[in-house]
Formats: C-alpha cells, sequence, structure tokens
C-alpha cells in the first residue's frame, strides 16, 4: 500500500485540471502542463481533488501509483507556484552574464560557455554575488537545465572552486602539506 498515493491532490482555487484517460491537463495562473501516465494507474478528478489508484496489485501498479501522485502534485504546484534552483558559482575570474534570455558564462576555459534558455525556463542573474537562479513550471525541467549548467564545473574538493546547488555541502579535503 503507497502512503503517497493514497492521498489525493488538492486542487487550489484558480486551477483547473482535465483527466481524461491516462493524461492529464492543468491550467493555472502561471501557465499550462500535460502530461501522460502508465495505463496501469487509474487518475479521476473527484470534485476539487484528484485521486489515483491502482488498476491491479502488481507490484508495478503499486510503485507507479505513488509515483503517479507525486508527478501530479507537482504539475499543481508548477501552475500555481513555480519552482526554482539556485546556483552558485565560487572561483576566481569565474562570472556568468546575461545574453538576452540566454547566459554566457566565464569558468577558466579559453572560451565563454554559451547556456540556451529552453522554452518555460527563465533565468535570473546576480552579477554581484555570482549566482544564477533558473525557474519555471515543471520540476523536472527546472532541475534538469540546473544539474546540465553544473555540469560545466563541478566543486571540487580543494578550493571549493566550481558551480554548486545554494545548501550544497561539498566535502573539502586537505591539500598535500597536511600529509606531513
Amino acid at each position: 500500500m503507497s502512503r503517497i498515493g493514497k492521498n489525493p491532490v488538492p486542487i487550489p482555487a484558480g486551477v483547473t485540471a482535465e483527466i481524461s484517460g491516462n493524461s492529464a491537463k492543468i491550467k493555472g495562473p502561471k501557465g499550462e502542463l500535460k502530461q501522460s501516465f502508465n495505463a496501469l494507474v487509474e487518475i479521476k478528478k473527484d470534485g476539487e481533488t484528484i485521486v489515483v489508484t491502482p488498476k491491479n496489485d502488481s507490484k508495478e501498479a503499486r510503485a507507479l501509483w505513488g509515483l503517479t501522485r507525486t508527478l501530479l502534485a507537482n504539475m499543481v504546484e508548477g501552475v500555481t507556484k513555480g519552482f526554482e534552483k539556485k546556483l552558485i558559482i565560487t572561483g576566481v575570474g569565474y562570472k556568468v552574464a546575461a545574453k538576452g534570455r540566454d547566459l554566457e558564462l566565464q569558468l577558466g576555459f579559453s572560451h565563454p560557455v554559451p547556456i540556451k534558455a529552453p522554452a518555460g525556463i527563465d533565468f535570473e542573474i546576480d552579477v554581484k554575488k555570482n549566482t544564477i537562479i533558473t525557474r519555471g513550471i515543471d520540476k523536472q525541467l527546472v532541475g534538469e537545465v540546473a544539474a546540465n549548467i553544473r555540469k560545466w564545473r563541478k566543486p571540487e574538493p580543494y578550493k571549493g572552486k566550481g558551480i554548486a546547488y545554494a545548501g550544497e555541502h561539498i566535502p573539502r579535503k586537505a591539500g598535500k602539506s597536511a600529509a606531513k
């Protein structure tokens, strides 16, 4: 029995949900999201909530039950509040600059690194603090774009240089002189 799956997803005021078969279309003040789900779970709109139930008692259906409910809850939260990921750039000479909707990063390479903003993603930068905030209504897309930016220079353990998530703990190592 899924403890997450059995909880209904509340639909707040100002949000409309259309469920047809195994696909959901959620509209809210920030935008619209569509997604189709596996046929092993059943999705129903019950008043001002969305209820997810497994169609049979197989292990796969029970696994998809909680996943489907969480994805629907993320869709509802995305169209009402939105999601954001904050990245902090640390290092001498490491910089970020806005080029229209896109970003240009200076990360110690011989060339700047251009980052294109996909549809539905907005960047906000703070040049003084060297931070990037990735915003959007699709939680998966926001996380993926932030991870792709971070991939250019992961934080290294000796000086902590690189691109890290806000609040991320970077384990530090002692240098060579500590071995003596």
